[in-house]
């Protein structure tokens, strides 16, 4: 945390409401206080429907858990938000009751706060460097939780809050994506005064946050709330717009775009390339996750088919695994399996996911591996062939290395397969600009800082860039390179500027640009 920042964040905090806060309760009886969980749905019931697992806390239960937070002198919590959120003063706003002053804090940094509230990893971000955490061995403060309260009750409430805009200046900008990545950019480029348009190629605004993300984690309605307010800042969108295909980025130029972000995320599923992968009933995550979330599939009055039968297994260990295992359940698996090949405990999805499945009655056979597939007279899988694991040394992720056991196969009946084994970056953007440096994966190569590439007026983020990554990171992405490109734009100006004065009358301005 830089000295400038600290300097601010002091003179916040000796407020004089601040002060008047604190002195309200003695920092032992807050330290006292026990967490307030998260009121959830009953297990057995929420495993046979798509409502929103996680309930919100009351009121009563946020000034509580508000009043936890030390509101400390150097607040290491906000070190460990991508997005850098004003952490401690969206929580005593809390506290003092000032609900809608809490998700005017919010904004102030995060386009998206009821979405981050929901499917942010603040456990291995704000929360794990939270002073409690650090410091007193104990449960940290719910930052997360408290972010979709205050974001939850601002909408409830009606009274929906607009950021400032700086005075807009005409400029045009893009965003190539409707994702995390380009909404955090947009609204960032949108209070800077710039005219931003963001190019979806889907039917739906919001990228993997409504094809991805399932309506019992995080409903669509959410996520069109966040949405809307962006147009009410001034974004414009428009969907099934493919750039690469529809247009390029050199026909957007001709339209006055100076500007690019690509955040065109990674939607391109990987596939383990084992016998039989292709018959009926093996789905990626991506096409299985997409079919119910954005089209509708789970609902019998729409028409879009989807395959999801008795004995579903999922491959995977991450949150879309799980995403995707929690679906199959809910949409009548009386068998729902997740296969993965490391232990429970390097799972990289959320510990709160994971719970959530167990609870729900999803079955997990770890160090296990898929080898192949079996099907039916029709081409429909039937049953897969599993190898059991165990761990040896540490990989280059730094987890410990699965290894085969050899003759620990078996079969286990399936009727559907959906395949969570990571994405790829979507080659479209890259395809289409021959100049931009990519990596071997396809990745977009970037300065870290700036989220620029290699060629100069185009920036990029999330996980067209990072391959895969978590909603934050990639709004954070999106913010760096708003600013970046922002600093871009006014370093142009001024050499233009520079070079007018150069010339003696307009008509000399007008001569050489013919």
């Amino acid at each position: 945390m830089n000295e400038g920042l600290l300097e601010f964040l002091k003179r916040e905090r000796e407020a004089e409401w601040r002060i008047e806060l604190r002195s309200k309760m003695k920092n032992k009886e807050r330290t006292e206080l026990e967490r307030i969980h998260m009121p959830e749905q009953d297990a057995q019931l929420r495993s046979g429907n798509f409502k929103e697992v996680n309930e919100g806390l009351t009121e009563e239960q946020a000034l509580v858990e508000a009043s936890r937070c030390l509101d400390c002198p150097k607040p290491t919590c906000i070190t460990g938000c991508p997005v850098g959120i004003n952490i401690p003063k969206f929580i005593k706003k809390i506290e003092s009751g000032e609900f809608l002053d809490a998700a005017r804090v919010l904004k102030e940094t995060n386009a998206l706060p009821a979405v981050c509230g929901r499917v942010c990893p603040q456990e291995v971000q704000c929360e794990q460097v939270c002073f409690y955490a650090q410091k007193l061995d104990k449960d940290p403060v719910a930052i997360g939780n408290l972010e979709r309260f205050a974001a939850d009750y601002e909408r409830n409430s009606g009274k929906i809050s607009v950021p400032e805009i700086t005075k807009k200046n005409g400029i045009k900008v893009a965003s190539i994506g409707s994702g995390p990545a380009g909404l955090a950019f947009a609204g960032d480029m949108a209070k800077l005064g710039y005219d931003v348009t963001i190019f979806e190629a889907l039917h739906e605004i919001g990228g993997v946050l409504k094809y991805g993300i399932p309506e019992f984690r995080l409903p669509n309605a959410i996520v069109d709330v966040e949405i809307d307010n962006l147009e009410r800042m001034g974004v414009k969108f428009v969907k099934n717009f493919i750039v690469g295909k529809t247009a390029s980025i050199e026909d957007l130029k001709k339209e006055g775009y100076i500007a690019f972000m690509v955040g065109s995320g990674a939607g391109l599923p990987n596939f383990m390339h084992i016998p039989g992968e292709n018959y009926i009933g093996i789905y990626s995550s991506n096409e299985y996750l997409t079919r119910i979330n954005l089209m509708n599939a789970a609902d019998p009055q729409y028409d879009t088919p989807v395959i999801s039968g008795k004995n579903v297994a999922v491959i995977g260990g991450g949150n879309t695994a799980m995403d995707s295992v929690r679906t199959a359940k809910r949409l009548g698996a009386e068998r729902a399996m997740i296969i993965y090949r490391r232990s429970i405990e390097e799972m990289p999805a959320r510990v709160e996911e994971i719970k959530h499945a167990k609870e729900e009655g999803i079955e997990f056979l770890n160090l296990h591996n898929p080898v192949e597939y079996k099907a039916d007279e029709q081409g429909r899988v039937k049953s897969m062939k599993v190898q059991k694991m165990e761990l040896g040394e540490p990989d280059a992720s730094g987890r410990r290395r699965p290894i085969p056991v050899e003759g620990s196969e078996y079969t286990i009946d399936v009727d559907t397969v959906v395949v969570s084994v990571g994405v790829s970056p979507n080659p479209l953007i890259p395809q289409s600009m021959k100049d931009l440096d990519v990596s071997s994966w396809g990745t977009i190569n970037v300065d870290k800082e700036k989220m620029q590439t290699s060629i100069p007026e185009v920036f990029a983020g999330g996980d067209i860039v990072r391959g895969g990554a978590t909603v934050i990171l990639a709004m954070g992405d999106g913010r760096r390179a708003a600013a970046s490109m922002d600093r871009y734009i006014k370093g142009r100006v001024r050499e233009l500027l520079s070079l007018i004065g150069e010339f003696k009358s307009i008509g000399d301005i007008l001569d050489f640009a013919r």
